[in-house]
């Protein structure tokens, strides 16, 4: 059985049951060859489990072999890798993200941070590491896809698991999908004050916002990371958020359960931040160049208070206060629920560059 305890520190001296096993790149024949070779257009497996268990951490980095070409090829790679995993013969993946944006840092980018779930370790990021717990029941295929086109990849992995003697019927899926809209549908300014355009106008059904997660099922909504790229050249005041957080529980109308007051407001921080941080809970990891400019990217997650629904989950934030700013957004949502779900879709390399 899974156990009627938590991970916490209080709980590491409960006697438990299970049998910890790993899957990883280790080299079979001895020698230190310790990674797989992933070559344009493959599809690598790196776990095929028969359960019930539960995935408990993931572990991994790659790099581009540069024998091929310069350093400079494909540099945009961890956009071009997806991280796939499919439960119990579902039909469809319940994770399809691209692997840099998984681990919590968009753009393609690496940095060092520190969450609970996820965090990126030195060198320079470029150690991936996920401490979600991933129960299944019968099976658990994780898949990394490259869609690069020209540069074989170096990949390094662990993947450490649990197995049981039997399932748990309460246990919810992890699920995990990516979005972008680019540029959001926003308004010129046009004839209006930079006033009357940042922080002005009215939203009464939250119908314009963009849209970090769409589910049906029954689960609850554990956090995101949201990267945003301000495609407005203005030197006047541009900060990009000032959006309300609307999250819409089972179908609710507006305005719902969970209305927030602003951007900044809802990843925990406040006054228009423009430093990098990191907490277990949430933070700034890409803080933007001077006034807000260029590349942005902000977590916050749902671990001390998840956020449950019984039938669906509508996971909203206005671009810019009434949705006005056409900026360039995408993110990852995280989320358990039943199976099966609604089928996940993955923009194509093109648009998620």
């Amino acid at each position: 059985m899974y156990g009627d305890y938590g991970s916490s520190l209080r709980d590491l001296p409960r006697l438990r049951s299970s049998r910890r096993r790993r899957a990883s790149s280790w080299d079979r024949s001895g020698g230190n060859d310790d990674r797989l070779t992933v070559r344009p257009g493959e599809t690598a497996v790196l776990a095929d489990l028969t359960g019930p268990g539960s995935i408990n951490h993931i572990w991994c980095t790659v790099a581009r072999d540069t024998a091929w070409g310069p350093d400079e090829a494909e540099g945009d790679y961890l956009r071009k890798l997806v991280l796939k995993i499919t439960w119990d013969d579902q039909p469809g993946p319940s994770v399809l993200v691209p692997l840099g944006d998984f681990f919590g840092v968009g753009f393609g980018k690496t940095v060092n941070f520190v969450s609970a779930p996820l965090q990126m370790s030195p060198q320079d990021g470029k150690g991936f590491n996920s401490w979600f717990h991933m129960p299944f029941g019968s099976r658990a295929r994780v898949e990394l896809i490259s869609e690069l086109s020209e540069v074989p990849v170096f990949f390094y992995f662990y993947i450490d698991y649990e197995l049981f003697d039997g399932a748990q019927d309460d246990l919810g899926y992890f699920h995990a999908s990516w979005h972008r809209q680019n540029p959001t549908d926003g308004q010129p300014q046009g004839d209006e004050t930079l006033r009357q355009y940042q922080v002005e106008g009215t939203n009464l059904d939250g119908a314009g916002n963009y849209v970090i997660l769409d589910a049906e099922g029954k689960g609850h909504y554990v956090g995101c990371v949201v990267n945003v790229r301000n495609l407005r050249d203005s030197a006047e005041w541009n900060w990009y958020g000032e959006g309300d957080d609307m999250i819409f529980i089972d179908g609710e109308p507006f305005p719902p359960s969970l209305h927030g007051t602003g951007t900044e407001d809802y990843f925990n921080t406040a006054w228009c931040p423009s430093e990098s941080y990191s907490a277990p809970y949430h933070g700034i990891t890409l803080p933007g160049g001077p006034n807000w400019s260029g590349e942005i990217s902000l977590y916050r997650f749902h671990i001390e208070d998840p956020i449950t629904f019984e039938r669906s989950i509508r996971v909203t934030v206005e671009h810019g206060h009434a949705n006005k700013r056409s900026d360039d957004w995408s993110s990852v949502a995280y989320w358990y629920q039943t199976l099966p779900g609604k089928p996940l879709a993955l923009l194509p390399v093109s648009a998620r560059l």
